[in-house]
């Protein structure tokens, strides 16, 4: 099983900002760790387009995708539009738990087409994630 893991904007910077709710340890650091024991490949950026470019690329390319919009979650019907257009199963992943935030931030336009959802447990909802997908 092949995967890929997209990160939308602002992930880059896990380990350095906000610390309190993302931990200190990198997402880089983290996604290395799982490469022991996983084959997937990452993919960042910080542009709506390039997320959705790279989604419609990796379709049949990929036994599954996870995708952690960041921001995106909330806002893109775009990226919404992107996940619903593709037949690789995509899941999406958020570090903190989306509901426990603020307000705004409690919705998420793209769970709805997308195969699952998981948040809240930390940098482990990647592994989770990629444990559904190999289940899949």
């Amino acid at each position: 099983m092949k995967a890929l893991i997209i990160n939308g904007p602002n992930l880059n910077l896990i380990g350095k900002r906000k610390t309190d709710v993302y931990g200190t340890v990198s997402l880089d650091d983290y996604l290395d760790t799982l490469k022991k024991k996983y084959d997937f490949e990452v993919y960042q950026s910080n542009v709506e387009g390039e997320l959705i470019n790279k989604l419609q690329e990796a379709d049949n390319n990929y036994d599954g995708i996870l995708i952690n919009a960041g921001g995106y979650t909330h806002t893109s019907v775009a990226i919404t539009d992107a996940i619903e257009a593709i037949s690789t199963p995509v899941i999406e992943v958020h570090i903190s738990n989306i509901f426990d935030r603020e307000s705004f931030r409690n919705k998420s336009l793209i769970s709805k087409n997308c195969a699952g959802h998981i948040s809240g447990f930390g940098l482990k909802s990647y592994e989770i994630g990629l444990k559904h997908l190999l289940e899949m």
